[in-house]
């Protein structure tokens, strides 16, 4: 599998569960469409670990079966779609890809 891995945190205007709210609702019915899409998990952050971790509403994980599959799916007018309904939000991310490696499963 191979990721792209999203944390974001919300507009300042929002509250956390507005945020999440939108994430997982029309946002991601855009996200869905996404061609190539082979899995999505979405975690709702509730705690940060320590105070450098603080900040952030949410990880996305969206999984394609290559390199490619994503560049596709980035190179779509979903993700486009996608784009252009973020906007200027002013909500702050990091969007990284790589590899999965599944280290343990119980």
């Amino acid at each position: 599998m191979y990721n792209l891995v999203l944390l974001a945190a919300r507009p300042p205007e929002w509250t956390h569960e507005q945020f999440i709210t939108w994430w997982r609702g029309d946002h991601a019915e855009l996200t869905y469409r996404l061609p190539g899409l082979r899995s999505w998990r979405h975690t709702d952050i509730d705690a940060a670990l320590e105070p450098r971790s603080e900040g952030w509403d949410g990880i996305s994980v969206l999984g394609f079966d290559s390199p490619e599959d994503l560049k596709k799916a980035l190179a779509s007018p979903e993700w486009a779609e996608a784009v252009a309904q973020v906007g200027d939000m002013k909500g702050r991310r990091i969007a990284v890809m790589g590899h999965e490696a599944e280290m343990f499963a119980a």
